[in-house]
Order: C-alpha cells, then structure tokens, then sequence
C-alpha cells in the first residue's frame, strides 16, 4: 500500500517538477499526463496540455502533482522534513529552495540540529532542511503534518486511529511540549509514526498561524481493489469527515486524502464516457467505472 504526497499547482506544476529534481540527488521524474485538447472534453476547459497527472521521485520518496488551478493555494500545513549529512549539500538546496520563497524560521544552528532551517518555496511547498548528527529518519524526505487551527492538539489521536486504520502501522516516537517550550504543555512537539512503508511526522501547534490543512497537498492512497477503497473512505470520512469529488475526501482533522484504485489510468483509458462518470462520483466505484468504459 503506498501513501504518496500530492501536490496541488497552479499551472506550474512541470516547472515546479524540473526545479525540484534538480536539486536533490537520486530524483527523477516519472509518468506525466495531460489534459486533453478542450474540445474533446469540455470538463477541462483552458488546462489542454497541462499536467493532470505527474509522478517524481526525490531522494526516493514518490510523489504525485497535477496543475489545478488557484483555488488550493499549498500552505506549510504539510511540509517535507529533508535529512542531509553533508553541509555542502544542504547548504545549496537551501539557497535554491529558497530563492523567491519565504523563510519561515532561519538556517542556523539549533539545539535538535547543527544546522536547520524552514522555508516556503516559490511554489509555497514547505521544506524543512535538517544536518542531522547521526539520528537519520528512515527517509531522507519525510511528509510532516503539523496540527494548528481547529486541529491544534490532536495530533496524537489523529496518529492512534491512522494506525488503526492502515496495516502494518504504528507510532515510533512521540515528544511532548514542556514547559518553557513555546507552547501548550503535553502537546505533540515531535512525533513519528508509520503506515505500511511510509513513514511520517506530526506535531501540534496551538501558536496563531494563517493557514491549515486544505486541498493543496493530500495523501494519495492507491488501493487494490473496491474493498479497500470502501474501508479507507468509510473510516476516513466518519466523525466529523467530509466527502469531495473524483475520490477526495477530508477526515476529521482536515487533512485532504484521495483514495483512488491503482488502475484508474487504466479504468479512465477506456474513453471520455469513464471519464464523465469518474468526475460524477465522490467515493471512486470501480465497477460502475469498468461499465461506463464499456458503454453500458
């Protein structure tokens, strides 16, 4: 099962691809399909030729983007915490990264890392750059959910039921705020947790921030077969979720989520009826899918 960060551009999402494969090392970029011509599809009116879907790698972490539109500006909700080992090496990525961007907190020395920094790219993506000092995450690059808003502290009951949720999952570390920290006592300063393979960050934040989770960056999850989209869209929308359209949905605590079969490309393949009807669904149902492709 594979939890894959997708990203939400503003018709910049090729540029955006091209500029972030440049700079960290083993990355590269994948499969990337277009919107078709307009008058083929009047859904996707003025986006012909654009990326409505487009995979790369950075450092061995996937991820996924399309050209959207403004309507999910990218916020620092969801960041991406990097691991370097090499001063050099962090150093340029945050030159780069933050070239036309907005420094969130600057590059220096902290007491968790001899140098560390955060930032928001021209694009708005989040990065946290860390040297580490021999305590390495099990990925170079690590989705972190940072809770702030109407989710600030409940970070770690998000944790305990999407573990409960996904298979082979569990939580490897939490640390609470204390006091003279900066915020509420007993809250997530730090934690880290896993589902499946992929491996993630969370912490609380109850300071006043102007942003929280939206659409702009979601977690795409490819499942296998329709009841395992059923499972994760029943559980991800129950208690206060929220359903969307085309396989979105927002759980509890805003985070944006898409559950999607792993043979959709082939499912919509099958021509502009599928298509139509993929864009009429909230939760994906495979089987009306394979039946609208075959004209029934």
């Amino acid at each position: 099962m594979q939890i894959t960060p997708y990203l939400w551009f503003d018709h910049r999402a090729e540029e955006a691809m091209a500029f972030y494969t440049s700079i960290f090392d083993d990355s590269r970029i994948g499969h990337v399909e277009r919107y078709p011509d307009e008058s083929l599809d009047p859904h996707f009116a003025g986006m012909s030729g654009k990326v409505i879907m487009g995979s790369f790698d950075l450092c061995g972490q996937p991820f996924l983007c399309l050209d959207g539109g403004p309507q999910f500006p990218i916020n620092p909700a969801i960041s991406f915490y990097c691991a370097f080992d090499d001063q050099a090496a962090i150093e340029t990525a945050w030159q780069r990264l933050s070239a036309d961007g907005k420094v969130l907190m600057e590059f220096q020395a902290y007491p968790w890392a001899p140098a560390y920094g955060w930032l928001q790219d021209r694009y708005g993506v989040s990065w946290q750059l860390a040297l580490t000092a021999g305590d390495r995450p099990p990925q170079r690059i690590t989705p972190l959910l940072m809770f702030t808003g109407p989710a600030a502290g409940r970070a770690e009951q998000a944790m305990r039921d999407y573990t409960a949720l996904f298979d082979a999952a569990g939580i490897d570390a939490v640390v609470a705020y204390e006091d003279g920290d900066g915020d509420t006592p007993g809250l997530v300063k730090h934690a880290r947790f896993h589902l499946g393979d992929n491996h993630f960050m969370a912490m609380d934040s109850t300071l006043p921030h102007d942003f929280t989770f939206n659409e702009g960056i979601s977690l795409f999850v490819s499942c296998r077969d329709q009841a395992e989209i059923d499972r994760y869209w029943n559980a991800l929308t129950a208690g206060g979720g929220s359903e969307s359209q085309c396989g979105w949905c927002k759980d509890p605590f805003g985070v944006s989520w898409q559950i999607i079969p792993a043979n959709m490309g082939e499912l919509l393949a099958a021509g502009p009826a599928a298509v139509q009807a993929m864009m009429a669904m909230r939760k994906i149902n495979i089987a009306e899918l394979e039946q609208a492709g075959r004209g029934q």
